[in-house]
């Protein structure tokens, strides 16, 4: 297991460059796949020994080469965590291949949507259209009985956010309310388990940004794509077992 979690790991920093590159580009309506990447403040080509996944970043001082224009260290960070999350993913569903899949491409989305919504308080269509076309296309392949549990629980997912945002639209974006159709594709029931995450974050979150900020926090506009995404990973991993668990202690 080991080796296997040790590639995914690897695999997950690789990644987790890429996804800094599709939650730049993306918002802009910039191609993903054409052209290198060049520095945002001095527009110089980055060189290729300078796009290393982590180590550029630690050798360059988190630091442009030709510029000295600081490079955000939330690249260095989503690189790391996907590779914890491609790394937790592989030892969970080590011996499940098509589930280990379907979960490789959902931390990946949801890195990038983490990233797009802090840095630009947008979920793009774009990065949930491509999510949910492999997500069903992995499902169909390897399980097809899933799908129509995967439906319901995405039509009640998103209707369920929906029904928020319709009754206090300040507090949530239809972006959330796409996320989270697209989550019950990838997560079935377990989509419940994430949902309740969520709130649960986001409240403490939002209680403390208020307590030490005061009443004047209240105005200030919390991305919810995040705590969607934490609980979108907590569920991939354990979501059935904390889903049985409440069953077992509330309704048995």
């Amino acid at each position: 297991m080991f080796p296997l979690a040790s590639l995914a790991f690897v695999g997950g920093l690789m990644t987790g460059s890429f996804v800094g590159l599709v939650a730049h580009r993306v918002p802009r309506g910039d191609s993903v796949v054409g052209g290198r990447s060049m520095c945002d403040s001095c527009g110089v080509q980055i060189a290729a020994y300078d796009n290393v996944p982590v180590l550029s970043w630690l050798m360059l001082r988190g630091r442009c080469r030709s510029c000295g224009a600081r490079i955000p260290v939330r690249y260095l960070l989503v690189e790391l965590a996907l590779g914890a999350a491609f790394a937790a993913t592989a030892v969970v569903f080590h011996d499940e291949p098509a589930t280990l899949a379907l979960g490789l491409v959902f931390v990946a989305m949801l890195a990038a949507i983490t990233l797009t919504d802090l840095e630009q308080r947008i979920i793009p269509n774009r990065i949930l259209l491509a999510g949910a076309v492999a997500g069903i296309a992995i499902a169909a392949a390897t399980d097809p009985s899933s799908l129509p549990e995967r439906g319901i629980s995405a039509a009640a997912a998103g209707g369920l956010l929906l029904l928020i945002a319709l009754a206090y639209p300040r507090g949530m974006g239809m972006g959330d309310v796409k996320l989270a159709f697209v989550m019950g594709i990838f997560l079935g029931s377990a989509v419940s388990v994430a949902l309740a995450i969520a709130v649960i974050a986001g409240s403490v979150v939002g209680i403390g940004v208020v307590a030490n900020q005061g009443s004047g926090a209240r105005k200030q506009a919390v991305p919810f794509g995040p705590f969607l995404a934490l609980g979108g990973v907590v569920a991939l991993l354990a979501g059935d077992q904390l889903l049985n668990a409440y069953l077992n202690a509330f309704v048995h």
